[in-house]
């Protein structure tokens, strides 16, 4: 069975309660996006602080190894624009 994602720049995101998955996971490296704070904006929860990881899917690493960069973005968008350039970038 097929299943469709929803694509972002030619990649799937897989969402996983606060963390979000970009990327093949037949490529070297996919990104979590994890959500460390939300804030109340009318009444939506907004993110407001994401972690960005870069992680090798290569399964012999244990999954500290894995990860290749860490950075904090203060809005969705902003997380989604670094993983894509490091997804574009490998």
């Amino acid at each position: 069975m097929q299943q469709e994602y929803f694509m972002y720049k030619g990649y799937p995101l897989v969402r996983s309660g606060n963390c979000i998955y970009y990327g093949y996971m037949s490529d070297p490296y996919v990104t979590q996006l994890q959500i460390v704070h939300k804030t109340k904006q009318g009444s939506l929860d907004v993110a407001d602080k994401i972690k960005v990881y870069k992680i090798s899917t290569d399964e012999k690493l244990n999954p500290m190894e894995a990860i290749v960069k860490t950075s904090e973005r203060t809005s969705l968008f902003d997380a989604l624009d670094l993983a894509n350039a490091w997804l574009e970038r490998q």
